[in-house]
């Protein structure tokens, strides 16, 4: 009974973990891991979440409702993009058409 019970609990614990785990699938990369990334919510109706690594200066983004990754992007534009009164307005003046991955980033 007490090696079932452990077992159980044990199973329970690992999913649990593993749920925390979230991998997302971003346009023209393909599926990305955000466990190294911080990633921030936004109450913008268009940019709905930023997820940042700074020691790649790596960023994917939920826009409507695909993710999009950005390279070498500083963090000193993503605090500004957070703090922006307009998520989307900054989108489109600071990051849209720069930091294209597939272009090499900045």
């Amino acid at each position: 009974m007490k090696k079932t019970l452990l077992g159980l609990m044990l199973s329970l614990a690992m999913a649990s973990a593993g749920a925390l785990a979230e991998t997302v699938f971003v346009k023209y990369q393909g599926p990305v891991d955000l466990e190294p990334f911080t990633c921030k919510d936004t109450e913008s109706s268009f940019v709905h979440r930023i997820c940042y690594q700074p020691d790649q200066s790596y960023l994917v983004v939920l826009l409507d409702n695909t993710y999009y990754h950005y390279c070498r992007i500083p963090s000193q534009v993503v605090s500004q993009w957070l703090n922006a009164d307009s998520k989307g307005r900054f989108y489109n003046k600071m990051i849209k058409g720069d930091f294209d991955c597939r272009l090499g980033g900045r």
